[in-house]
């Protein structure tokens, strides 16, 4: 992907790796929108980087989906970059009863929202010389673990929609690439310390994104990518009893 000139689209781009990429383009020369939950972190973001800019976006809601597309598409015409990014993490415990609430609102941002956002900003996007849609998946998408499962199989489902895109995009000029980041240290999961500090994250990220390839993987990311196969519940299983003990 080319890493300057471009007017990109970052959903929950206020807070943790979204607002990282954000940063990190925004200072590479891009024009960069944000959207996330929270118009308290968005303003801080923007006012943190002069010339970003920020707009409301509820992605669990098809109307406010549609709405932002076609706010983007007349506000920012130049725009060639969707980045879907926004996604909400909640422990659980999956050998109870289901949470509803928990289960709709996880289900709706992390898979039903990027597909709706794609979806509704595809036709400007195709009309561009040279586009890209971004999906941000997970490692646990391919090493789920107890805690998150309905998380897990929400971004195991994205990828698995990152594939079909990708092929029914490639005779266009909008190129679909896939992120997959192991686990980092931002709020999504309490800053844990034995997980990836962000700055380095962020920066592998670049260094891979500015590439050809149509998956970005940062070093510590690549054996649970690799994992799936016939033996794949041997890593689930080991990864699964050194953090819960199960």
């Amino acid at each position: 992907m080319k890493l300057a000139g471009n007017t990109i689209f970052i959903t929950g781009g206020g807070s943790g790796i979204g607002r990282g990429l954000a940063e990190a383009l925004h200072k590479l020369g891009n024009k960069v929108i944000i959207s996330g939950r929270s118009k308290e972190r968005l303003e801080e973001t923007i006012q943190a980087f002069p010339g970003m800019s920020a707009v409301e976006l509820n992605i669990q809601d098809p109307a406010s989906v549609n709405s932002v597309a076609q706010q983007l598409i007349k506000e920012y015409p130049d725009l060639n970059v969707l980045f879907n990014n926004a996604g909400i993490y909640t422990p659980e415990d999956p050998s109870g009863l289901v949470d509803e609430d928990l289960l709709v609102q996880t289900v709706t941002t992390n898979l039903l929202g990027p597909i709706r956002m794609a979806s509704a900003l595809q036709g400007h996007l195709k009309s561009k010389e040279e586009a890209y849609i971004i999906n941000t998946t997970s490692i646990l998408g391919f090493v789920p673990v107890v805690q998150g499962a309905i998380y897990s199989a929400t971004k195991a489902a994205l990828h698995s929609y990152t594939l079909t895109q990708r092929y029914i995009l490639k005779d266009t000029s909008v190129k679909v690439l896939g992120i997959a980041p192991p686990l980092v240290q931002t709020q999504m999961i309490n800053y844990d310390p034995n997980a990836m500090p962000l700055a380095a994250f962020i920066e592998e990220t670049m260094n891979v994104l500015g590439t050809d390839t149509d998956e970005v993987l940062v070093e510590s990311a690549k054996m649970y990518r690799n994992n799936p196969g016939p033996n794949e519940s041997i890593l689930v299983k080991q990864g699964n009893g050194m953090l819960f003990g199960q």
